[in-house]
């Protein structure tokens, strides 16, 4: 039977746009080669608790917020739950212990609080980071095909025209000299990316914005709600999700995908199948779709036009059951984000990531702070995480690997355990992925969660199309505008589908 629509793959890009499709009337086909939905917005069980892959807050849900509209549209509040979390986050290293709120002028009053020779650095800090998106986003959100064709139009703010050509790094050093002052600022930056003098300022501005704008929510079970919500839609408008199934090449005859080959990931029975459509959706790595799903002949192009891009980083986790909610041994906050005393500057911090993992800076999120409902009554789940590489796992054994987790994962409690003590003795069960983990559960190359890196180079505007040079084939993913997280990935596959529905993909 002829589709519509083939999806490969079940993130969130490709999850987003399949429903907005299905539930337009198309008849849909997603394929996915994990047994659940999701990618990164998954969980898993162990020993009774729920273990939450990805997700640590979602930004915004403001008036502005372009998701609300999306999820209105697909009825995700009427059956997805948000949790709002308490504050921004923690920031602790051996100099200063400051709590960051998610509301603006509270932020600043407790940065100044802390900084008070550093208040017009700290008032122009967020004068910018609230009106570049403004700025960029100058027209009524409604207005879709103005944000496919013509995505960052300066018009309300033209005095903030410069900033988009900056990296974050290189605006903190213009408005501050204080070291500490611009490492608090930056605390989550491994959510977008590893080094804040290659870091777009438009990217880190849209997202950063957009938690103080609008705080920050977590999804109440954990995000596989959400993934499998969308799967749902699909399949209650008339459209087939498989699961198992891994697509093993991309038809395309005359320029054009007509349709795709797939096979079960595992099983007896692993004969290739054939599906066709009208349109091809990748929610598949770029850099696989050019190695391994297209010929070489039929990757040129795009090849040509990625085949000089940087990933971005991957992450390391420690996923964690508790033997009792952790709020009860004294903490307060949600997300502690803990700095290494070798951290002193942005060159430190940039420097860091690529180091030792032991003395990395890293976040604890503690899901005791909401009504999550990851852990059986009377217990929590917790997660360290933070910025990671394949590189570092690379030419090990199978004994050499487990044995080097198990090592570092010891480490981060240890460090944990001076900021939280008590924290130690209540750990009841852990598991550690790496970036081969993420590489290897999600297919991005290098572990890659955030697609493209958000370089200043790599960034918006310059960020990959949904629209591929082959004609009906299409990206839904973090790989392309406006990249990688929970936000830029539900972004792109919606913007796909409403590029595909209008007919404005050019």
């Amino acid at each position: 039977m002829k589709r519509d629509i083939i999806v490969i793959g079940a993130g969130l890009g490709g999850l987003v746009s399949g429903a907005k499709l299905a539930k337009e009337g198309k008849k849909v086909l997603l394929i996915e080669q994990h047994n659940i939905p999701g990618g990164c917005a998954t969980v898993f069980k162990r020993k009774g608790y729920t273990l939450e892959v990805g997700l640590h807050e979602m930004d915004g849900l403001h008036e502005d917020d372009f998701k609300v509209n999306i999820f209105r549209d697909l009825n995700i509040f009427e059956n997805v739950e948000f949790l709002e979390i308490p504050e921004f986050y923690r920031f602790t290293n051996e100099r200063v212990d400051l709590v960051i709120p998610d509301d603006i002028d509270q932020a600043i009053k407790n940065l100044i609080g802390v900084f008070p020779d550093e208040e017009l650095g700290i008032r122009k800090y967020f004068d910018v980071i609230i009106n570049l998106p403004k700025e960029m986003f100058s027209f009524p959100k409604k207005k879709w095909k103005q944000l496919l064709l013509f995505p960052f139009v300066p018009i309300l703010y033209p005095k903030l025209v410069k900033y988009p050509k900056m990296t974050v790094g290189d605006f903190l050093d213009t408005i501050t000299k204080n070291d500490d002052l611009k490492l608090v600022l930056l605390a989550n930056l491994g959510y977008y990316h590893d080094d804040p003098y290659s870091m777009s300022m438009a990217y880190y501005c849209m997202a950063q914005s957009s938690y103080y704008r609008g705080g920050a929510y977590y999804i109440k079970g954990g995000s596989q709600k959400l993934s499998d919500y969308l799967s749902q839609v699909i399949q209650d408008n008339g459209g087939e999700v498989l699961l198992g199934y891994r697509v093993e090449r991309i038809i395309v005859e005359d320029n054009r995908a007509i349709g795709v080959e797939y096979r079960k990931t595992s099983g007896k029975n692993l004969e290739i199948k054939k599906s066709f459509a009208e349109k091809i959706i990748a929610n598949a790595a770029i850099p696989n779709v050019v190695n391994n799903l297209l010929s070489s002949d039929e990757a040129a192009v795009l090849k040509s036009k990625t085949m000089n891009l940087r990933n971005s980083c991957s992450v390391f986790s420690i996923y964690i059951g508790f033997k009792k909610p952790i709020k009860e041994i004294g903490n307060k906050y949600y997300s502690t984000f803990i700095v290494d005393s070798k951290v002193k500057n942005q060159t430190d911090l940039a420097n860091c990531v690529k180091g030792d993992l032991s003395s990395k800076n890293f976040v604890f999120v503690d899901y005791s702070q909401i009504d999550s409902q990851l852990a059986p009554k009377g217990k929590s789940v917790g997660s360290i995480c933070t910025v990671d590489y394949t590189s570092v796992w690379e030419n090990l054994t199978k004994e050499e690997y487990n044995k080097k987790k198990e090592e570092v994962a010891q480490i981060f409690f240890d460090r944990l355990e001076r900021v939280i003590p008590g924290i130690k003795q209540e750990i009841d069960y852990y598991e550690v992925a790496t970036a081969k983990t993420v590489e290897r559960y999600t297919l991005n190359p290098q572990g890659s969660i955030y697609g493209y890196a958000q370089t200043l180079e790599q960034a918006v505007p310059n960020r990959i199309k949904q629209k591929s040079p082959i004609e009906n084939l299409y990206f839904a993913s973090a790989w392309t505008f406006p990249g990688g997280g929970f936000t830029g990935a539900i972004l792109s596959g919606y913007l796909c589908a409403i590029g595909i529905l209008h007919n404005q993909w050019h």
